[in-house]
C-alpha cells in the first residue's frame, strides 16, 4: 500500500513537472515570437525613416536647384542669397567640406589606429584602462566645447604662428576636426583589434615574425573591416559637423584657401536657416540634399573598397 501511494505521488509530481515545463516552453516560444516581431518592426522602421528623410530632402531641395539651374547652383562660386541680384553658388561650400574632411581624416586616422594599437598591445593593464577611459570621455564632449577650445587656443595660435590677420580659417577647422575624430577612431579601432583571434598572432610569431611585423601584417589586416568602420564613422562626423567648425573657420563663403575664412555645407544651413525665406530657404534645403548625397556617396565608396579588399 505504501509503495503504491509513493508511486502515485511520484507520478503526480512528474506530471506537474511536465506541465510546468510545457508552460515554460510555451512562454519562451511566445516571448521569442514577440521579440522577433519587435526586431522586424524596428528594422522596417529604420528603413522607413531613411526613405522618409530622403523623400523630404529630394522634394524640398530639387525645386530650388531646378529654379537656380543645376550648373549655376553646383558650380557657382558666389553665394549672395539676400542681395538684390541673388546668387546661389555652393561650390565653395562643397570644396571646403571636401578638403577639410580629407585633411582631418588623413591626420586623425593614422594617429588613431596607432594609438589603438598601443592601448591594446603595448600598454599595461592599468595604463590601457586609463587611456580607454580618457578616450571615452573625449568622445562624450559636446562639439561646441571643442569649438570653444578651438576659438581660445587654436585660432590665436594659428594667427600668431603664421602671422595672419585672422586665425579663423580652413587650417584651424582641420585641426579641430582631426582632434574631434580621434576618440571615435581610437575606440572603434581598438575594439576591432581586440576581436582578432590570438591564434593568428601566435602563428605569426611561431613563424619567426616579430611583434611589429605581426601587428602590421597580421593583426591590422585581420581587423580591417572594423578599422574601415572607424574611418566611415570619422568621415561621417567630419562631414556632418557644424557648430565646432563654424566657430573656428570664419564662416565666410569664400573659395577655400588653407589660411582663408571658409564656410561648410553644414554651417551654411545652420547659420542661415533661422532668417531664410522663399528661394533662399529652398536653396538651403538643396544644400542639405547635396550634403546627404555627399555622405551617402562616401559611405558607398568605402563599402565598395572594403568588399573589394576582402575579395
Amino acid at each position: 500500500m505504501e509503495r503504491s501511494v509513493y508511486a502515485e505521488s511520484l507520478r503526480g509530481e512528474s506530471s506537474a513537472v511536465r506541465k510546468r515545463d510545457n508552460v515554460l516552453r510555451t512562454l519562451a516560444k511566445a516571448s521569442d515570437r514577440v521579440m522577433a516581431t519587435f526586431f522586424v518592426i524596428c528594422g522596417f522602421a529604420s528603413i522607413a525613416l531613411v526613405v522618409i528623410i530622403t523623400a523630404f530632402l529630394v522634394s524640398s531641395g530639387v525645386p530650388a536647384i531646378h529654379e537656380v539651374g543645376f550648373k549655376d547652383f553646383m558650380f557657382g562660386k558666389v553665394w549672395t542669397p539676400t542681395s538684390e541680384n541673388a546668387q546661389f553658388g555652393i561650390l565653395p561650400f562643397i570644396l571646403s567640406s571636401f578638403y577639410a574632411t580629407i585633411a582631418a581624416v588623413v591626420l586623425s586616422v593614422p594617429l588613431g589606429i596607432l594609438t589603438a594599437v598601443f592601448i591594446t598591445k603595448f600598454a599595461g593593464e592599468k595604463l590601457a584602462s586609463l587611456l580607454s577611459s580618457a578616450v571615452e570621455m573625449l568622445a562624450g564632449i559636446p562639439s561646441v566645447v571643442y569649438g570653444l577650445l578651438g576659438m581660445i587656443y587654436v585660432v590665436p595660435t594659428v594667427r600668431n604662428v603664421f602671422e595672419l590677420p585672422d586665425g579663423a580659417c580652413l587650417f584651424s577647422a582641420v585641426i579641430v576636426l582631426a582632434v574631434m575624430l580621434l576618440p571615435s577612431v581610437i575606440s572603434v579601432s581598438a575594439s576591432a583589434i581586440r576581436t582578432v583571434p590570438r591564434e593568428y598572432e601566435e602563428g605569426s610569431l611561431a613563424l619567426g615574425a616579430n611583434d611589429t611585423e605581426t601587428i602590421f601584417k597580421v593583426t591590422l589586416p585581420a581587423a580591417k573591416s572594423g578599422i574601415s568602420a572607424a574611418v566611415v564613422l570619422g568621415i561621417g562626423r567630419a562631414v556632418g559637423e557644424a557648430m565646432a567648425v563654424m566657430m573656428v573657420s570664419g564662416n565666410v563663403p569664400n573659395m577655400p584657401k588653407l589660411f582663408g575664412s571658409v564656410r561648410f555645407l553644414t554651417t551654411a544651413v545652420a547659420s542661415e536657416m533661422s532668417y531664410s525665406s522663399g528661394l533662399h530657404r529652398e536653396a538651403l534645403f538643396s544644400v542639405a540634399l547635396v550634403l546627404f548625397v555627399f555622405i551617402l556617396g562616401i559611405n558607398m565608396l568605402l563599402n565598395f573598397l572594403t568588399r573589394k579588399g576582402k575579395n
